[in-house]
């Protein structure tokens, strides 16, 4: 039996068993990532799907994922992919440079690991991140951000951008409705700020009656500012009933917009709603002058009037890749 170092998890694995996430396999003494080289499918989405909306406006992503993942959300929105177990589910064999070359062929701008929690499977990723540079081809993630040290480091400082999926800002929070702990995601999320050159957006699901209260809400945009400046871009986005949290109705919008306004009091500049279709307010607008900047509607842009990231009514600098 070995210990898994990967994740805060430290999953003690028997030999030819698999860990909590379900691809991290002691084999032979060793753990070996067995999702390595197989795919769920692949995908063109556009950037602003992940989301990032700072990153690359308007450009395409090629998007991939496997299966797994070391929570267990219970209002989880890709259950299938995320707590399925079957091999055969990732019935798609992709070869790093084949995924980068394929990515160069759509003309896609980036490669984004999403789906499922891409960490527990990052030495894949890592891998295609490296084919995908040669090619002059950026890689973003889609994740949790609940993982150790030396692998944090490994994976996310390959990548060019990342978002952030804080699930809720108490631990209580975490234990109940994920399985797991937010100190080492708010760990995680600060190493990324303040330790390497990846672009981080950050997305919140707003649950009723499990994370939605002002006073949870204000406390989360307040660490964000006092620890990674106000300038970080913080997306909310609306629960619809899924998996195994089906006793509560979908997010209401005054739930949403309360969320917006409390994370802009708090100071952070650039805050968005998805998931909910709010016209304005997945556009990016000046925090100066107050001037739309990119016009939005759901993933698509209708307008872009930024000049090398400035405002070109008041020139403030927009914070962006």
């Amino acid at each position: 039996m070995i210990t898994c170092d990967h994740c805060p998890r430290h999953c003690r694995i028997e030999e030819g068993r698999r860990g909590f996430c379900h691809v991290r396999e002691n084999r032979n003494g060793r753990i070996v990532c067995t999702a390595f080289g197989h795919t769920t499918g692949l995908s063109i989405d556009p950037i602003e799907k992940k989301p990032l909306f700072h990153f690359k406006p308007g450009s395409k992503t090629l998007s991939l994922g496997t299966i797994g993942c070391n929570l267990n959300c219970s209002f989880c929105q890709n259950w299938t992919l995320s707590r399925n177990t079957r091999d055969e589910v990732m019935n798609v064999r992709a070869a790093p440079d084949a995924i980068a070359a394929l990515a160069r062929e759509k003309e896609c701008e980036s490669i984004a690991f999403t789906y499922n929690e891409p960490t527990i499977w990052s030495e894949y990723a890592i891998e295609i991140a490296k084919e995908a540079k040669r090619l002059g081809i950026s890689s973003v993630a889609v994740t949790n951000g609940f993982i150790c040290g030396e692998a944090r480091s490994n994976f996310y400082s390959i990548l060019d951008g990342v978002n952030v999926d804080l699930k809720g800002f108490s631990e209580t929070f975490y234990s109940k409705y994920c399985s797991g702990s937010l100190a080492p995601v708010l760990d995680t999320i600060e190493w990324i700020a303040k330790e390497t050159n990846v672009w981080l957006e950050l997305t919140n699901l707003i649950i009723p009656r499990a994370n939605d209260s002002r006073d949870e809400i204000s406390r989360m945009c307040e660490w964000l500012v006092e620890h990674l400046g106000p300038e970080v871009p913080l997306h909310f986005s609306a629960f619809f009933p899924k998996y195994q949290l089906t006793d509560r109705p979908p997010t209401p919008w005054e739930t949403l917009k309360i969320a917006f306004q409390t994370a802009h009091k708090a100071g952070l500049r650039y805050v968005y709603v998805g998931n909910s279709r709010a016209p304005g307010y997945e556009s990016t607008w000046c925090p100066d002058c107050a001037q739309m900047l990119i016009g939005r509607d759901g993933y698509q842009i209708f307008e872009n009037v930024l000049q090398d990231w400035k405002c070109p009514y008041c020139g403030t600098k927009v914070p962006g890749r």
